[in-house]
């Protein structure tokens, strides 16, 4: 009869086997995420095969503690994750999809994950742990795990992303994307909704004035955390611009039509208040 753990193994390894890496929102992480993704699938434990690749990078969390990823069952009863990570450098992670991508992201924006965990478990030491997380906790678990990078040193495309003017953003600036403008994914969440993508999927958009492919983002992007939550800046989901991410060109065949993003559905005008704000 099969164990439990077993069957856990072999759904985990199937859900891998369902990741297109050639997707454009899954390009940025296919090299290391298709290798840690057959290693598993081969039968290897995926915490140790992830400690291999954050000792190889020298990863550590905020205090200077080598970065593990153990079991779920390594924190203890009545502690907050996100302090354990900052106490300890251990990262407790489940054999799915969730923690795949979150330990995926760790690997490549190191920096900007410490920044959030620092953020995070700062917090909590003073606030303790609440029924509601408040408005800093709430903004860095939104970025945690839906957050897109919108990248572009055209403050234009910038406004029209948080003037919700779809049209100017997707449509008559379509040719900038990707040398003027890019979005690259950072929540773990959105990346697991998009192995199955569908057209309403959103994400927190957080921008940045960088030119896509710059390789200071992630130095460039912990310090604009740290810096937005000295500022008072970081305040529940007001802090981002929604972003359909289907509506990125090159995300989605049938976007390639303007009458794509007709449906208001998905591509909402915004409240007035959120139009002047942008």
């Amino acid at each position: 009869m099969r164990t439990q753990q077993a069957a856990v193994g072999e759904h985990f390894a199937a859900a891998l086997a369902g990741i297109d890496w050639s997707r454009p929102w899954f390009r940025p992480f296919a090299a290391q995420g298709a290798a840690l993704s057959a290693a598993v699938q081969g039968g290897a434990d995926l915490r140790g095969a992830l400690d291999a690749r954050a000792t190889a990078l020298g990863l550590r969390n905020a205090r200077g503690l080598p970065l593990r990823f153990v079991a779920q069952y390594a924190l203890p009863d009545g502690s907050a994750y996100e302090a354990h990570i900052d106490a300890t450098g251990a990262v407790p992670t489940r054999d799915n999809l969730h923690d795949f991508f979150n330990a995926l992201i760790w690997l490549h924006f190191p920096h900007a994950k410490r920044a959030l965990n620092q953020i995070q478990a700062g917090v909590i030491a003073r606030d303790g742990v609440r029924t509601t997380r408040g408005g800093v906790r709430d903004a860095a678990t939104l970025f945690d795990e839906n957050a897109v990078l919108f990248l572009s040193s055209d403050a234009g495309m910038s406004t029209a992303l948080r003037g919700f003017d779809w049209k100017s953003l997707f449509v008559d600036a379509r040719s900038a994307w990707g040398t003027g403008c890019a979005v690259v994914p950072f929540g773990h969440a959105l990346l697991e909704k998009l192995v199955q993508p569908y057209k309403s999927v959103t994400a927190h958009a957080w921008t940045l004035p960088l030119a896509p492919g710059d390789p200071a983002l992630d130095t460039v992007l912990a310090g604009s955390l740290q810096a937005a939550a000295e500022a008072g800046a970081l305040r529940g989901g007001r802090s981002f611009a929604p972003l359909p991410v289907m509506g990125i060109p090159g995300w989605c065949e049938d976007n390639a039509a303007p009458d794509f993003y007709a449906d208001v559905t998905v591509f909402r005008p915004g409240r007035r208040r959120d139009r002047q704000a942008g």
